[in-house]
């Protein structure tokens, strides 16, 4: 329930009232309110003409941040062969279908609208969207444009790669510098002023794309400010790399210049210590996506050891190609319990602040996935009062452990509701729903 204030003034101000509990950042929950002006959290007194929002029953954390999607997957769930087989065999079955649907801007619009549609709906405020499939001679700022236009038209954040996938390295330098221009031009950090637009690069990784496209990329992200991301060490990556090198893709990663503190892997499956080591010393980032690797067999990846070396992670669900859902606290909790194959059990706070904070700082972004005084205004209300959190302990750890596929109740972005009710606020389900299908004839 939201009951607007009376009084007017050049504040816009929210407050978030008598939760279960606030989670501020890893190893910080408190009780209490929590204060929204101009889109910030604050540590003040809330202002007497504040709309207030009931967080009683719900805890409230910050808003998750998906630090690796393929939107344009959104439109090719379940599709027959590509479930649970080498990624050598699925690579080229997603290739056929791209190639079969047409990937123009309208179908990456209505793919990255369904898909950060879901992202709301499943508690993500944010989604670093890696863009591979960029048919020669497309219309590529038209396509990074429309995902643009998904965002905003929902109220989300979205950080847009610039990706390649055996493109002609030019021709991707090319449409990357083109896309920065149009989107982010003069923008520092290539992050619009208000925070809800991010442009970076990254090529799909070793196993697709020469050193020249590493170059080339990094040259635009050098020019531009750009962050930069790639996929390390699935198994094909691996297989690939001592095939075609006869060196293992972190080797190539290095003497390319891509292992920086600017740089998030995403991945990791089969790393070993001594990479680990390397990855920490560099100041990169890491990205896990248990919810694809896991269920296509393509590996788990050690994220306590990677935590341990002091290696921030993130979370990312991956693309519909490989995992049929976008909701990352689903996927969160997938990660808790596979961590034990690989490693120590990971907490259910270590892994809420790598759907959080972890994903933020490898997008370069620490205002973002934390509810401290500064951070962006970006927050879940989750409702603990069901019979599926019925005899939970520990609310926060139940977030996870309990209720899979949980929705919010309530997101807020920048200080704007944009999902109330579990609805969103600025579109219809069915809608973008029914779009998608017509698109795709099915």
């Amino acid at each position: 329930m939201r009951t607007p204030g009376t009084g007017a003034g050049p504040m816009t101000a929210l407050v978030i009232r008598d939760a279960v509990a606030v989670v501020e950042a890893e190893g910080r929950v408190r009780t209490g309110d929590v204060v929204c002006v101009d889109g910030r959290i604050v540590d003040i007194a809330a202002p007497a003409d504040a709309t207030v929002i009931d967080a009683s029953g719900c805890v409230v954390t910050p808003g998750l941040v998906n630090a690796h999607h393929h939107l344009l997957q959104t439109a090719f769930r379940t599709l027959p062969g590509t479930r649970g087989i080498p990624m050598r065999e699925w690579l080229p079955a997603m290739a056929e279908a791209y190639a079969a649907a047409g990937i123009d801007p309208e179908l990456t619009g209505i793919a990255a609208r369904a898909g950060l549609a879901e992202a709301l709906l499943s508690g993500v405020t944010t989604v670093a969207d890696h863009h591979l499939t960029w048919p020669s001679g497309a219309d590529t700022v038209g396509m990074a444009r429309a995902a643009a236009e998904a965002a905003a038209g929902l109220g989300a954040r979205l950080a847009f790669v610039r990706g390649a996938a055996r493109d002609d390295p030019e021709e991707a330098a090319l449409s990357a510098e083109a896309i920065a221009a149009a989107l982010v031009d003069g923008c520092p950090a290539g992050v619009t002023a208000d925070g809800m637009l991010q442009v970076a690069v990254g090529p799909a990784g070793v196993h697709s794309d020469p050193r020249e496209t590493f170059t080339l990329l990094a040259e635009v992200a050098a020019r531009r400010g750009l962050r930069r991301r790639t996929q390390a060490n699935e198994v094909v990556d691996v297989e690939i790399a001592q095939q075609k090198y006869g060196r293992r893709p972190l080797d190539l990663l290095e003497d390319w210049g891509w292992l920086a503190p600017d740089v998030t892997l995403a991945h990791l499956c089969g790393v070993i210590d001594d990479e680990i080591a390397r990855i920490a010393a560099a100041g990169v980032t890491a990205t896990h996506a248990p919810g694809c690797d896991v269920p296509m067999g393509w590996g788990v990846a050690p994220v306590a050891k990677l935590r341990d070396a002091g290696i921030p992670v993130g979370l990312g669900t991956s693309g519909g190609g490989s995992n049929d859902a976008g909701h990352l606290l689903a996927d969160a909790r997938l990660a808790l319990q596979v961590s034990a194959l690989v490693g120590p059990q990971l907490a259910a706070t270590a892994v809420l602040a790598m759907a959080t904070a972890g994903s933020a700082d490898g997008l370069g972004r620490p205002e973002l996935g934390r509810l401290t005084p500064g951070s962006a205004a970006d927050l879940c209300l989750w409702d603990v009062t069901g019979v599926a959190d019925a005899g939970v302990a520990d609310r926060v750890a139940g977030l996870l452990g309990a209720a899979p596929g949980r929705r919010p109740r309530t997101v807020v972005i920048a200080g704007r509701v944009v999902v109330e009710d579990g609805r969103l606020v600025s579109a219809e389900e069915d809608e973008i729903t029914a779009r998608l299908f017509e698109r795709v004839g099915r």
